[in-house]
């Protein structure tokens, strides 16, 4: 086990958020000229090798890697990671950066929300307070009596919806497998589900977009393998928090890369999103 460097672990959270950032930029990108779907498929076929290389140099390789008691279970997780992963890039093409990320704040309100039901938590009244307190920031970002209120505006809410509940499902399965384990089935079974769905959609792409493919790839990666770093050597608590600058990074690449707009309504909703979700973290922390 790593030694714990709760400072070091703060950094490489930050780090690990800017590129996730830079990979949802790049998304947003290749999807406004390509299917979204042939986009995830080749984006998954690089992190599927990056974690059976991670898996082969692991104790026991890849037959340790892939050893578990809830085969289906994991597999749900990873096509529901990747059917995430097509809905929030097609928020990034219909709303763009910003605004998408701004209501995808809201996944850990609901990952405290559902963890009663799945998980068999105790969400006490502060917490039950802060979540509805978030999804009045939700409400002010999605501005129902016009401005962005869509059918659009609802694409980023569903993401967080997913995204939650496949970190409450990762939750679930840690109580029997290992995070290798579950590392492993998300990558494999994503790939084979991206595929399976994305060769459909195989289009010719230009050779500057092929570099642009191959950077996504590698900050998928890249990403990937800072945040395994951070959870290493630092309390996932302590580092938690910091995963908000992701919503600071990708707004930034939005208004100077792709001409977008911060409008009041929706800084003013990030900012109780996060409020409220920093909340529920220290509520949680106290608790443990």
């Amino acid at each position: 086990m790593a030694e714990q460097n709760t400072k070091f672990g703060i950094w490489l959270m930050v780090l690990t958020t800017f590129v996730f950032a830079l990979q949802d930029g790049i998304s947003r990108h290749l999807s406004d000229s390509y299917n979204v779907y042939m986009v995830v498929m080749i984006r998954y076929w690089f992190f599927a090798a990056f974690v059976m290389a991670i898996a082969g140099r692991q104790a026991g390789g890849l037959k340790a890697a892939a050893a578990t008691t809830q085969p289906w279970l994991q597999v749900f997780r990873g096509v529901l990671l990747v059917a995430e992963i097509w809905v929030m890039i097609t928020a990034f093409v219909l709303l763009g950066l910003t605004e998408s990320h701004a209501v995808f704040t809201a996944y850990p309100l609901l990952v405290a929300a559902l963890s009663g039901p799945i998980l068999g938590e105790k969400v006490g009244w502060r917490r039950w307070s802060a979540i509805g307190v978030g999804f009045v920031g939700v409400v002010i970002i999605l501005q129902p009596s016009g401005g962005v209120f869509s059918p659009h505006a609802i694409v980023p809410l569903v993401a967080a919806l997913m995204f939650a509940l496949y970190g409450l499902l990762t939750s679930y399965v840690a109580r029997r497998d290992t995070a290798a384990t579950s590392f492993f089935w998300t990558g494999v079974s994503g790939a084979v589900t991206a595929t399976l769905v994305g060769a459909w959609f195989w289009e010719p792409m230009s050779a500057p977009d092929w570099g642009w493919m191959a950077l996504l790839c590698i900050t998928g990666a890249s990403g990937h393998y800072t945040l395994i770093k951070c959870y290493e050597v630092a309390e996932a608590s302590a580092v938690q928090p910091f995963a908000y600058l992701q919503l600071v990074f990708a707004s930034a690449l939005g208004m100077t890369v792709f001409n977008e707009t911060l409008r009041p309504n929706v800084a003013m909703g990030a900012v109780i999103i996060v409020a409220a979700g920093l909340f529920t973290l220290w509520r949680e922390r106290v608790k443990r």
